[in-house]
């Protein structure tokens, strides 16, 4: 089975990256894309490299890095030249290498022609508002079975109608999106192993942390943050602090924007670290914090939701709070009393490393695939 994974990385994380990686935008197209995959960043080749070893042929493509992209034209003889502009709405004009997104040759055009030259049995979409549904009806002679994987709020029912089958980790979504004549089913996220053996050894000198966004758009999580910035020692990493007031307690803790590793890097230095899902979540557990922080052996703090207890153990695994009052009790009682913490860390990650690791979720992924091909 020939599998084209389709992936789009924060615009904010490509500028960084790049700006960190003097010459990169000048290598050839596999060397980028290599060094991209390397960073960890979202799912990077988790799912390619563990479908590869089950047998399936299996590529990556990130649609919205311009080097990258320009790189790949250049070598194959794409005329960017006579490309038409079409950048999908999601992605923001930003600055990159110095050039404005919106000033470039067309990224779908780029990526369209990547598809059609490699004709791949399945399409695998991990952003479902990049390509709009006249593209994928137009992908559709090149393609066999087009399949979208969303964990975020849904896009526009236009963008959904061109997929033969999304999949998502939200249980909610699976029934929403059947009754607009979507195949739906519901799949888990999950943790790479590798992440460990990239990150080798590292200290715990982080007693409580919260990593993630942090904005004036995360409206949700923002009270909780900012009691518990007032009520606790909370290091707090992430994107969006630019955009909050000047008066906000989040500003002095905020220890600045951490992407792949070094995401990783904070997790696994926290002795505890708080999770909160976005509100389309409504009240079941999803999201990748869960797995990426147990999975490097932080004691995760997670909202309590319905199904939780269907992927951890509460108590004995993770530990769930349901008002910003119970969180901070819980903080302070686990700093108090370190051992406890330890051992439903160290349960948590054996539960990851067991049930949760992204070998066993394209295990599960494969035989779901060959169903709906048939």
């Amino acid at each position: 089975m020939k599998i084209l994974i389709v992936d789009t990385y924060y615009p904010a994380f490509l500028a960084r990256f790049y700006a960190g990686q003097v010459g990169l935008s000048d290598e050839n197209y596999q060397s980028q894309l290599d060094a991209l995959l390397n960073a960890c960043f979202g799912t990077s080749d988790f799912y390619s490299r563990h479908l590869n070893e089950l047998g399936c042929e299996a590529q990556d493509l990130v649609v919205n890095c311009v080097p990258l992209q320009q790189s790949w034209a250049a070598a194959n003889s794409v005329p960017l030249s006579q490309l038409a502009l079409k950048v999908p709405h999601r992605l923001f004009r930003l600055p990159v290498l110095g050039k404005m997104l919106a000033d470039l040759p067309g990224l779908m055009d780029v990526a369209v022609a990547q598809i059609k030259r490699t004709k791949p049995d399945v399409l695998y979409c991990q952003d479902l508002s990049f390509f709009p549904s006249e593209v994928l009806k137009d992908l559709k002679k090149y393609v066999r079975l087009i399949v979208g994987q969303i964990a975020c709020p849904l896009p526009p029912e236009s963008f959904l109608k061109g997929y033969d089958l999304i999949l998502t980790s939200f249980p909610h979504f699976v029934d929403r999106l059947r009754s607009i004549g979507v195949s739906s089913e519901y799949f888990k996220i999950g943790f790479d192993e590798r992440v460990l053996a990239l990150l080798g050894e590292v200290k715990k000198d982080i007693g409580f942390s919260f990593v993630g966004g942090i904005s004036r758009h995360h409206g949700g999580a923002l009270p909780l943050l900012e009691y518990l910035t007032e009520q606790t020692d909370i290091r707090i990493f992430g994107y969006g602090a630019d955009s909050l007031t000047n008066t906000s307690p989040i500003r002095e803790r905020h220890g600045g924007e951490v992407w792949g590793m070094d995401m990783y890097r904070a997790l696994a230095r926290s002795k505890i670290t708080l999770n909160r899902h976005i509100n389309v979540a409504e009240n079941n557990a999803n999201n990748m914090r869960l797995y990426e922080a147990t999975g490097v052996g932080a004691m995760l703090l997670t909202d309590r939701k319905d199904n939780l207890q269907d992927l951890f153990e509460i108590g004995k695994e993770v530990v769930a709070y349901s008002s910003k009052e119970e969180a901070v009790e819980l903080v302070r009682h686990y700093l108090e009393h370190p051992k406890e913490a330890e051992r439903i860390a160290e349960a948590g990650q054996a539960r990851t490393l067991r049930d949760h690791t992204y070998a066993q979720r394209m295990q599960e992924l494969v035989p779901i695939l060959k169903r709906h091909m048939v």
